[in-house]
């Protein structure tokens, strides 16, 4: 099909070709007074209407700064702001997914300890997602060991999880710190530029200047939107690690206080 419309397109391109170039040819003397009479109306346009500028839309103003702004020094903090809102979305993604109905969870692993026993509370917590049900089950499978053996289970496998939650937090607090600094790498080479510029030409003129004031103006706002959009991310990461961290410890309790209630250990 693909090839059946690209040799039609062409087919339609050269009989237009063809039509318009006999036209063409047999039109060239009415052309000849109506470019003339095209050449004076033109000149009659309103000065106003020939200096009109399209306007560029959002995404067309960003090129045009991002390559002002000199492509060797923004492509650096780009990459930073790809790579750091990559990991933030990542984190966002599993925090979501590993947050769970605390309430809820807890009152079926209760009911499953009365009327299953421990095998199936394991099961239930074995096909839970999130750290809370990773906690559960390990608790669970040191019950006959003791009440000391389950504590020591939950605390090092909550920080077995708490380490998952955190993973990748400082790579994306160093592109936090490393966006505004390269942004100001780039002032510090546009205002080197600029200087040497004005060695060069013995003067001080806006248009000796002007190439290295933007990069450095340009490069340094690009810097700090970067990590100020991350930031917005970290903030809210955290947040959401500090949440799941004290449901953690408050099922963790419950867990505790469930065991010795059903007088599962002791």
């Amino acid at each position: 099909m693909k090839k059946i419309i690209s040799s039609l397109a062409i087919a339609l391109s050269l009989s237009f070709g063809f039509n318009t170039t006999s036209y063409a040819q047999e039109d060239t003397s009415a052309n000849n007074t109506e470019v003339v009479d095209a050449a004076q109306e033109g000149n009659a346009k309103p000065a106003a209407e020939a200096d009109e500028e399209p306007t560029l839309t959002f995404v067309q103003t960003l090129k045009q700064k991002y390559i002002e702004g000199d492509v060797l020094w923004m492509t650096p903090v780009l990459i930073c702001l790809i790579i750091g809102m990559a990991l933030s979305i990542e984190r966002v993604v599993y925090l979501n997914i590993a947050t769970i109905n605390t309430t809820k969870f807890l009152n079926e692993v209760e009911s499953t300890l009365k009327t299953k026993g421990v095998d199936a509370a394991k099961e239930l917590c074995r096909n839970t997602r999130g750290p809370i049900g990773s906690i559960f089950f390990q608790g669970l499978d040191r019950s006959e060991e003791g009440l000391d053996m389950v504590e020591k289970s939950v605390v090092a496998y909550g920080g077995v999880q708490m380490g998952n939650l955190e993973k990748g937090l400082s790579w994306l607090q160093l592109f936090i710190a490393l966006s505004p600094m390269l942004g100001f790498l780039g002032t510090v080479i546009g205002m080197i530029q600029a200087f040497d510029k004005i060695v060069k030409d013995g003067q001080v003129s806006p248009t000796t200047v002007a190439d290295g004031i933007k990069v450095a103006l340009l490069t340094t706002v690009f810097g700090l939107i970067s990590a100020i959009f991350l930031q917005i991310f970290y903030n809210y990461i955290t947040s959401k690690i500090d949440g799941l961290v004290n449901e953690m410890e408050d099922a963790s309790i419950s867990l505790i206080d469930m065991l010795i209630k059903n007088k599962i250990t002791k």
